[in-house]
């Protein structure tokens, strides 16, 4: 397998754009089946379009719940979640309640991821927590950490990609040794170069959220 496809296959296509259009989702979708990437990762109201264009290719509809901020009330991610999986996603990039977090509200914050991977697991689906590094320390980092293990996700995120900084390699080297082997960690943020991916994927990065995926090969 060339460098190329072997990258391919860590890489989520990414649209979260406010001003995203029914065009840039089609060719999200279109260079998706032509590069082979692992998923593409699409606003809610384009889940549907997004799944008819992927239908039977083995490349993944991913979206976003309680996108970017995060502090929704748990049952309206629930019910954000719920619907995206009716749609036919097949994961869902859910963004951690970080007010409860910083407030030590840590319990509130494990039932809710909970609730979301007993959902996205019924469904087949897969759970991916973003945890908003940038804002965290590296203390914060190793409890969210092990909240995601408790909440039983199956992928540990980096970054939204709408705070000060995305993805950064101590932060998914810290993550990777604060995680169980079976919880994999999606690194993205900025992510622009072959070198950072590549890089990201040595440190411990099982996917990689970007934007520029076909730059990148």
């Amino acid at each position: 397998m060339s460098p190329e496809q072997s990258l391919a296959q860590y890489i989520d296509h990414t649209v979260l754009r406010p001003d995203t259009t029914n065009a840039m989702v089609a060719q999200l979708c279109q260079e998706a089946l032509q590069h082979r990437f692992a998923a593409v990762c699409v606003p809610p109201c384009f889940v549907k379009q997004a799944v008819a264009a992927l239908q039977d290719s083995g490349v993944q509809v991913a979206t976003v719940v309680g996108f970017p901020l995060g502090y929704q009330l748990a049952k309206v991610k629930f019910f954000e979640a719920h619907q995206a999986l009716s749609e036919g996603a097949t994961e869902i990039d859910v963004v951690m309640n970080i007010a409860a977090f910083k407030s030590g509200k840590y319990e509130e914050v494990v039932s809710e991821l909970h609730e979301l991977s007993t959902l996205c697991h019924f469904k087949n689906a897969i759970l991916k927590v973003i945890i908003e590094t940038a804002l965290l320390s590296e203390e914060e980092i190793m409890k969210a950490c092990e909240i995601c293990t408790e909440a039983e996700a199956d992928y540990v995120k980096t970054s939204t990609g709408f705070a000060a900084t995305g993805a950064q390699m101590e932060d998914v080297l810290l993550m990777r040794a604060n995680l169980p082997q079976h919880i994999k960690i999606k690194a993205s943020g900025g992510i622009k170069t072959k070198e950072a991916a590549l890089a990201l994927v040595n440190a411990g990065a099982d996917r990689i959220g970007t934007s520029s995926g076909v730059s990148l090969l």
